[in-house]
């Protein structure tokens, strides 16, 4: 493998060399393949470079923003698949979130009880200063309504998986930030939509039903599958007994909608209720693929392992498609944009860590709280911006932000791993 990567980077070099001499003769027949060829080769090569490792993923967000700008086309439609369709948004981004689901467990959730003043900080600080920071910067930057809009979107998304990441790499307080990525998980369907509706609502039409509804769907659903998996892998016989019956007669429940009671139904009741009975399926089904997928685990352990890259595919494949969708747009405002990205992510980490301080959280939760604030959730904004059919407009933050939160995390992340702190010097560093 390691020799593969070498390669890729030796090719990555010559198509540099390429890159500079098909600008210098003004020949896009030689520059936009060779610009293509240069950050494919680098995201495969960068992981023999020790130093660089940990940016790999990154750079496959980089090489994906580069392609779909080069080649537009190439990433919005393939044959008869229009890759911008809500469904197929949808399932994407429920997998994306499957995968950050088998990385938490049902464990997480009892943080609370060493970890509740530190958690309610936490959740307090990155509900206010970043969708305010967000609605900050839209009244700064002349963004069109629907691109300033996905800014706020951004901020007033959860955090993710990346802040736990950067919270290890950074050595900091793993379990406080992992119960805090849980429980601003289990609020954003209520938090967010009522942040959209307050700050953005004049931007765009913001439903709050329909987006809390949504964002059980994009979030809580395949999240929910992931915790089955992970209590069925120490559950009891009795308990595994209950998972089989239930997963029956949600099999049962699906089968009988889909071949006769849904069209019945969804005339009958109001809107309203279609879209619970809506959420009710959505529900059973996780319930169902949670349940499999535990059995596909018992044959082959090694899954959990591979899910992760699922995940990084389906974020991979959100920004390709959105940068190729919104590609005219960022022309326009792209610089304006990434600018907005990093004031956004640096006054996450700024006020994020300082307001710690000023709630007397000791160092190292206060550099948690720092991550856990300034890094936003970018699938789930893709995400909500598909499902309004807004991905090229309302999902552009999302698109530029995601790629500098995971580089600037990084940054920061080994920053402070190079200056541990202890019960000594903790008085004395930050």
């Amino acid at each position: 493998m390691k020799r593969f990567q070498r390669i890729c980077l030796r090719i990555s070099v010559i198509a540099v060399l390429l890159l500079f001499l098909g600008i210098l003769l003004k020949n896009g027949v030689i520059w936009q393949p060779a610009a293509v060829c240069t950050a494919i080769c680098f995201a495969l090569g960068i992981g023999s470079v020790e130093a660089l490792k940990n940016y790999q993923y990154t750079a496959w967000i980089v090489a994906a923003v580069i392609s779909a700008m080069i080649y537009p086309t190439a990433f919005t439609q393939w044959g008869g698949v229009d890759l911008r369709n809500k469904w197929l948004i949808l399932i994407i981004i429920q997998l994306v979130m499957f995968g950050m689901g088998i990385q938490m467990s049902i464990r997480d959730f009892s943080g609370l009880g060493s970890t509740g003043r530190g958690v309610l900080i936490g959740l307090i600080c990155h509900f206010s200063v970043m969708p305010l920071v967000g609605y900050l910067l839209t009244h700064i930057f002349p963004f069109e309504d629907e691109i300033a809009a996905g800014i706020i979107l951004i901020g007033s998304c959860s955090s993710g998986l990346a802040s736990n990441v950067m919270v290890y790499l950074a050595r900091a307080n793993l379990i406080l930030s992992v119960t805090v990525t849980a429980m601003a998980t289990l609020a954003a369907p209520f938090l967010t939509p009522l942040l959209m509706r307050l700050l953005a609502g004049t931007l765009i039409e913001v439903k709050f039903l329909p987006m809390m509804l949504e964002i059980i769907q994009i979030v809580i659903v395949p999240i929910g599958a992931a915790l089955l998996h992970d209590y069925l892998k120490t559950a009891s016989t009795k308990g595994r007994k209950v998972v089989t019956i239930i997963g029956l007669i949600c099999v049962v429940w699906l089968v009988v909608q889909m071949l006769f009671l849904w069209d019945k139904l969804a005339e009958q009741v109001s809107i309203a209720a279609a879209q619970s009975l809506m959420l009710l399926n959505f529900f059973a089904g996780a319930f169902i693929v949670g349940a499999l997928y535990h059995s596909l685990y018992l044959r082959f352990k090694r899954i959990d392992q591979w899910v992760p890259y699922v995940s990084m595919f389906g974020i991979v494949y959100f920004t390709t498609v959105t940068t190729a969708a919104g590609r005219a747009h960022l022309l326009q405002v792209g610089l304006l944009l990434f600018l907005a990205s990093i004031l956004h992510n640096s006054a996450g980490y700024f006020f994020g860590y300082w307001l710690a301080r000023l709630f007397k959280l000791d160092r190292n939760a206060a550099r948690t709280i720092a991550f856990e604030v300034g890094l936003q959730n970018g699938g789930m904004a893709s995400g909500l911006a598909g499902s309004m059919g807004k991905l090229a407009t309302v999902g552009l933050a999302a698109a530029v932000f995601s790629p500098w939160m995971n580089i600037s995390g990084s940054l920061l992340a080994n920053y402070w791993r190079k200056r541990p702190l202890n019960e000594k010097n903790d008085s004395q560093q930050t």
